[in-house]
């Protein structure tokens, strides 16, 4: 699977069901190739009008399962990081 074609799933949070949004990165280990992490753009200022001044970064560990349609996951807040784009 590539980059392309996992920022056309939706990430769901199984715990409380939230709908996080889209892929629109990752970030991975550059010594062993594996991936650490999928970045999701966080939620929109002003009815989406003026973008987004965060991201979710969530741990590829809380990766439940990839379907052909969204990407599930299981994390509680504490381990969703909310990253503020600068």
């Amino acid at each position: 699977m590539r980059l392309c074609d996992l920022r056309q799933l939706e990430v769901i949070n199984e715990c409380d069901c939230k709908r996080l949004g889209y892929v629109e990165d990752i970030e991975f280990d550059l010594c062993s190739g594996c991936i650490k992490a999928l970045i999701v753009p966080g939620e929109p200022k002003l009815c989406g009008m003026f973008g987004r001044d965060s991201e979710y970064i969530i741990p590829f560990s809380c990766v439940v399962q990839i379907g052909k349609d969204i990407i599930l996951v299981k994390a509680e807040l504490e381990e969703i990081h909310k990253k503020c784009k600068m």
